[in-house]
């Protein structure tokens, strides 16, 4: 096991009707900036829910967010901050409204001229603007860690950026927020989840066996939940173990003493910044490929994860290797997901030069575990994925 340091300072609060705990958890003597998506959350009662519960603080409302955050739509709302002498920040939304309040974290108290260096540049942040989150849309795991990803759609790009200083203060979640959720969202959560296990866990042995245990505990619990929550989203006990999985998914536990890939991630940004498709559908593109495509490095690893989650104990390592590449991928066509590119667009011939290209210009010229898939290798994994 690798050394390592772990900091998760977010007070999580979970559990059916926890959300008026925010008349508490929200400092009353701050100006509070309440930040939410396209407006879902006032036809399902989350709106009425925390503005009841902040009837005696001063509120000032943002909406509009988009499911990809687009930094023109930050930045309207970073003129707010300034305008208004906004102190503290309230995120109601799922992973792209809390990471859009992420990134207004930072920018708020950023000297620089222009924000999208913070990106651009990849400029850690120490000290952010204070907010809390209230979950509506289990998913990335945003509630619970300092990571931000950002879209910016005059460029064509999708950049992360990170820092200790972008913690929640506090994440409200209440897995009734599912009953209301379209079976779209439900599936992209699952495999959004399953796949952030994934870049941590399918590397290689690190001889780090709670990390491995843990990891492969949410797989299966995943996997269990999956056509439950998405039959009945009015199952609490599917709910609420879809929403603790997608939480635990991306904290931080499972990567710590650990190497990590997320080279599935860079590339399939990639895909989400040029064709709109949906992040989790883009995961679930690339992931097959990039694991035929590295298979000699991590088949020792998969091979385990063939036993451990799918109990495939028969054939040789490399039997048992492509056997959970295969299980993997009809995984996520079980969640009604489509896993080849040509599936979502006729305009992919000669994209994996431009991933190659557009990898180069943000300086992502070695990705993976062992730094070894460089853009060229990217463009061969998307083109598999046709």
């Amino acid at each position: 096991m690798n050394n390592f340091e772990l900091y998760v300072p977010t007070k999580l609060v979970f559990g059916e009707g926890e959300i008026k705990k925010l008349e508490s958890l929200v400092p009353k003597d701050k100006k509070v900036l309440m930040l939410y998506g396209g407006g879902s959350i006032k036809k399902n009662g989350i709106y009425e829910q925390v503005t009841e519960a902040l009837k005696d603080h001063t509120v000032v409302e943002f909406g509009g967010i988009e499911a990809n955050p687009e930094y023109q739509t930050l930045l309207k709302a970073l003129e707010v901050i300034k305008n208004e002498n906004i102190e503290f920040m309230l995120a109601v939304g799922g992973g792209s409204v809390i990471d859009g309040t992420k990134f207004l974290s930072s920018a708020a108290l950023y000297e620089g001229d222009n924000p999208w260096d913070i990106l651009a540049k990849r400029i850690r942040t120490y000290v952010g603007l204070p907010f809390g989150t209230v979950l509506t849309l289990p998913a990335t795991g945003s509630e619970m860690n300092s990571g931000s990803v950002i879209s910016r759609k005059e460029t064509k790009e999708k950049l992360g950026m990170g820092g200790p200083g972008l913690f929640p203060q506090f994440s409200i979640c209440d897995p009734t927020v599912i009953r209301t959720l379209p079976q779209r969202q439900i599936a992209n959560g699952v495999a959004d989840a399953y796949t952030h296990v994934m870049e941590q866990y399918m590397t290689y042995p690190a001889n780090a066996f709670l990390q491995d245990r843990i990891s492969e505990g949410i797989l299966q619990t995943l996997i269990e939940i999956a056509p439950k929550v998405l039959a009945d989203p009015n199952d609490y006990v599917a709910a609420s173990n879809f929403m603790w999985s997608c939480t635990m998914a991306l904290n931080g536990y499972i990567q710590k003493g650990v190497p990590t890939d997320w080279s599935v991630h860079m590339i399939a940004h990639e895909l989400t910044a040029h064709y709109g498709i949906d992040h989790a559908r883009t995961l679930a593109i690339i992931l097959p490929s990039a694991y035929t495509k590295k298979f000699e490095q991590k088949k020792e690893k998969l091979a385990q994860y063939a036993e451990r989650v799918f109990n495939i104990t028969e054939g040789s390592v490399e039997d048992k290797a492509k056997a959970a590449i295969q299980k993997t991928e009809e995984f996520f066509q079980s969640l009604g997901i489509k896993t080849k590119l040509s599936e979502y667009t006729d305009e992919y011939q000669g994209f994996g030069a431009k991933v190659a290209e557009s990898l180069t210009a943000h300086g992502m010229t070695k990705l993976g575990e062992h730094r070894d898939i460089t853009p060229e290798v990217a463009a061969e994994i998307v083109e598999m994925a046709y």
